[in-house]
């Protein structure tokens, strides 16, 4: 039986003593799965949040994403992660400015961060490739990881950075570190769910890893459907579709009066 939903305080408490393990969950099976499967922290959809996902997981600590972009101001940030939080998050994922990470934390909002390679501002780092290569960006990953510990945030996915870079970043910072391709040296190994099953037919990142082909079972069962649907079609075409058990029988007694009713009532 799993043991109660972990805390902000008792997360921070875990830093440096074990290895956290993470996944990017989007359906109410996954996060069942990820429940059962005893992963400790899930990075959700807002969406999915609600009585439904806490019956499926209810030990998991859940980072729902507040969007960039989808917010503008740092009230707005501040309305989605109160709703968000209330739905049955436990913190949550904002890669907004400082100053709106800042505002969160004084409303007592657990705030996770991104630093290293962050896709919604991939374009300032070059694009969707490794960040911190060069002792002039690996220090730029420091100064962000600085700045947003210094706002107030307790944790921070830090993404496609170099193990050795990412390892001396994380012993120097008091947030959760959650790697996400950066190697053991953080708090804790983050993948996406449809990369663990194999749910992709296209371009896996490197630092994923891949347990199930779920791609080709989604395959098989599209073909399963095809020859179901065909051969429902081709019963209803033959008459083999309805069968008299398919049907809902009537007494003749009663049929017969409903017939002389129609006769009599032309």
């Amino acid at each position: 039986m799993r043991h109660r939903r972990p805390t902000v305080a008792d997360l921070l408490s875990m830093k440096g003593k074990r290895q956290l393990t993470m996944l990017r969950v989007v359906t109410l099976e996954e996060a069942e799965a990820a429940e059962k499967a005893r992963i400790d922290l899930v990075s959700v959809p807002p969406a999915l949040l609600g009585p439904e996902f806490r019956e499926a997981a209810p030990s998991v600590f859940a980072f729902p994403g507040l969007e960039y972009g989808d917010h503008v101001t740092a009230e707005d940030y501040i309305r989605a992660a109160f709703q968000a939080l209330k739905a049955g998050g436990d913190a949550v994922y904002c890669a907004a400015s400082l100053s709106t990470v800042r505002r969160m934390r004084e409303e007592g909002i657990p705030v996770c961060g991104h630093v290293g390679l962050i896709p919604s501002k991939a374009t300032w780092t070059g694009g969707f490739r490794a960040v911190g290569k060069t002792a002039a960006s690996a220090l730029e990953v420091w100064r962000q990881t600085k700045a947003l510990e210094e706002a107030g945030a307790f944790a921070a996915e830090i993404e496609v950075v170099p193990g050795e870079v990412a390892a001396a970043i994380s012993a120097r910072s008091s947030m959760l570190m959650l790697s996400m391709g950066a190697g053991t040296g953080c708090d804790a190994q983050y993948l996406f769910a449809e990369d663990v099953l194999g749910a992709n037919r296209g371009y896996y990142p490197r630092h994923a890893k891949t347990y199930r082909n779920f791609a080709a079972e989604y395959d098989r069962l599209q073909q399963e459907r095809i020859a179901a649907f065909s051969e429902f079609a081709f019963d209803v075409r033959s008459g083999a579709y309805p069968e008299k058990g398919h049907l809902v029988g009537i007494e003749e007694k009663e049929l017969g009066a409903f017939l002389s009713e129609l006769e009599g009532g032309r």
